[in-house]
């Protein structure tokens, strides 16, 4: 097994080149640019998602790790279409400060970034999990850590689902039967580490809570592909923020390689 990285250096339409700087040291990696995204529609957005997914397709076909980084969640669709179309059925592990749960009808905002999981389980409208052919994941095969800051109705559809719920220090301890697909929110972290995002959200666990049981579950679990949703560049003026995503993305990915 080898890593694959692919870098889509966007939140939603917008570019955000900082992204590429969790780029180990000498990994292969493609950064995905497609022309056209000029807009948060389905036709703009599938420019960006469609290459996810053939490259996760072909990495996963090819027995590699695919490792995808961006900048918002809906990027986590077109790697589970990939991993889909090679053949895998994973189980979804989705670390995240925010359920990511909403739909149009739930949602207090309308921001399509607190959809992204509902979407992948087949709620609300499906239109941008259609367009890079991403199937609905059964809830029961979706395992959401963490998830401290929901709204009120997104609360109440989690706790009518059958999406599983732990919190960090249980993640440690899970053991899956089948391949995992391992989705990172970097604002899982506390805000204090990582204050480069559009909603941080304090309260969290420390970097190296999070990067420790990331690295102990990568170690007794079979991992397919990671994704991770960056940081904000434009507000991270020191690097701080993307100096810990950095370090957390790559221990997780290196964690994957020492155990094959």
């Amino acid at each position: 097994m080898k890593t694959r990285w692919l870098i889509t250096p966007y939140f939603f339409e917008k570019p955000d080149g900082a992204l590429t700087s969790v780029l180990p040291k000498g990994a292969a990696y493609q950064i995905n640019t497609p022309p056209d995204v000029s807009d948060r529609s389905v036709a703009s957005l599938a420019r960006l998602h469609g290459p996810i997914a053939s490259f996760v397709q072909v990495a996963a076909g090819a027995g590699d790790l695919a490792v995808s980084v961006a900048g918002d969640c809906g990027a986590s669709l077109p790697v589970m279409a990939g991993l889909q179309a090679a053949g895998l059925d994973p189980v979804l592990v989705w670390l995240d400060a925010h359920g990511d749960f909403n739909t149009i009808e739930t949602s207090p905002s309308g921001f399509l970034g607190g959809m992204p999981l509902a979407m992948m389980v087949g709620c609300g409208d499906l239109s941008l999990p259609q367009a890079c052919g991403q199937a609905p994941v059964n809830e029961n095969d979706v395992w959401l850590v963490d998830a401290r800051d929901l709204d009120p109705l997104e609360r109440d559809a989690l706790h009518a689902s059958k999406v599983n719920r732990i919190d960090i220090s249980q993640l440690s301890r899970l053991r899956l039967e089948r391949p995992v697909y391992l989705h990172i929110d970097n604002d899982i972290v506390d805000a204090a580490q990582v204050p480069a995002n559009n909603y941080p959200v304090s309260g969290g666990p420390s970097l190296d809570q999070v990067t420790q049981a990331c690295v102990q579950f990568v170690k007794e679990n079979q991992i397919c592909a990671i994704s991770l949703s960056g940081w904000n560049g434009t507000l991270d003026t020191d690097g701080k923020t993307a100096a810990a995503c950095t370090a957390l993305i790559n221990a997780v990915a290196d964690a994957v390689l020492a155990r094959t």
